[in-house]
């Protein structure tokens, strides 16, 4: 579970929002350093990362998880649960990078500035299955959403190998591994601009339909894949654009409330730990955990790309308020 909105501002300010829909609560804002070296648990390689990131996550064993950030170039990524898509690689290809599906996140954020570097060097890497594993890893089944400063927006599936990138100027993920289908549900709601149709909408088009709503009905309140992603994408269709950076989190923070899984555990295992976005061009993590109704903000600073050493910002996951007298 989890959704992710892309939204561009007026000023070109690109916000890449998301809901991390999970069990528990196990993510901080961190920081990784240019040079930082990490072991894959899949064979225990070392890989040295390129660039410096801030993002939310965790240390797990020689590595970090890191769901969702944004490194020094401004590559914003983000994994998300990919149900019954994955077809994970068996046996590796000597010469190749291996890697367990979770960390190629971290992967892309430590060693990509651009999805068109991406492109360039996503046939040498291949997201294993746990079959041959040095150690656990699981067959954990996900997709990336990624956007740069250009305004490219795409998601990176491993339908098969070499993966597949498929452009997404709706800028709206979930978890369905059919997106022609979910595009197909959500004409239903929405005129889709005949751009969109031909696959020919120009890079930081803020808006893939017409805004004409009258006649289609309004989408449902539910909390599966299909719903959310229908839900998010009509609010977003429908939303006033956003000026700058400012005004781009208040507006994802607010399309977010329409996918944010509230607890209710007698019901579903899964809710919305945290929301977290990150702005591509002020470097700037905003985070969210679920007990909280404030933001917390981290930004990568150029005196940051310095430091030699991860740290790590454990946060209060408490209800805190502004008391007046």
């Amino acid at each position: 579970m989890c959704t992710s909105i892309l939204q561009i501002a007026k000023d070109g300010s690109h916000i890449l929002a998301r809901t991390m829909d999970w069990h528990v609560m196990r993510s901080m804002p961190l920081f990784a350093p240019r040079g930082y070296q990490w072991e894959s648990l899949f064979d225990n390689r070392v890989h040295t990362n390129r660039y410096a990131l801030i993002g939310g996550g965790g240390p797990h064993d020689h590595e970090l998880d890191v769901s969702d950030g944004v490194n020094e170039r401004g590559l914003s990524v983000q994994k998300l649960t990919f149900a019954n898509g994955s077809h994970l690689v068996e046996t590796p290809t000597p010469g190749l990078v291996q890697l367990a599906p979770f960390e190629f996140s971290f992967y892309l954020l430590g060693n990509f500035g651009s999805i068109a570097e991406i492109e360039d060097h996503l046939d040498e890497i291949q997201l294993m299955s746990g079959r041959l594993a040095a150690n656990q890893i699981g067959d954990s089944e996900l997709h990336f959403a990624v956007v740069d400063r250009t305004g490219r927006t795409v998601v990176i599936e491993p339908t098969h190998f070499p993966m597949r990138v498929r452009e997404n100027p709706l800028g709206v993920v979930t978890n369905s591994k059919n997106f022609e289908l979910q595009l197909e549900r959500l004409g239903q709601y929405v005129n889709y601009t005949d751009e969109f149709t031909a696959g020919t909408v120009p890079l930081n088009a803020p808006r893939v339909t017409t805004g004409r709503f009258s006649g289609k009905p309004v989408p449902s309140g539910s909390y599966t894949p299909g719903g959310r992603f229908v839900r998010a994408a009509y609010y977003k269709e429908r939303a006033d654009l956003p000026a700058d950076e400012k005004e781009a989190v208040i507006s994802a923070w607010h399309l977010l409330d329409s996918v944010t899984v509230p607890k209710s555990h007698q019901y579903r295992p899964t809710y919305s730990v945290y929301r977290a976005a990150t702005c591509s061009e002020s470097l700037t993590y905003y985070f969210q955990p679920y007990n909280r109704l404030d933001v917390v903000q981290l930004q990568l600073k150029p005196e940051m790309l310095t430091w030699t050493q991860p740290k790590f910002y454990p946060i209060k996951n408490e209800f805190t308020v502004t008391t007046l007298n």
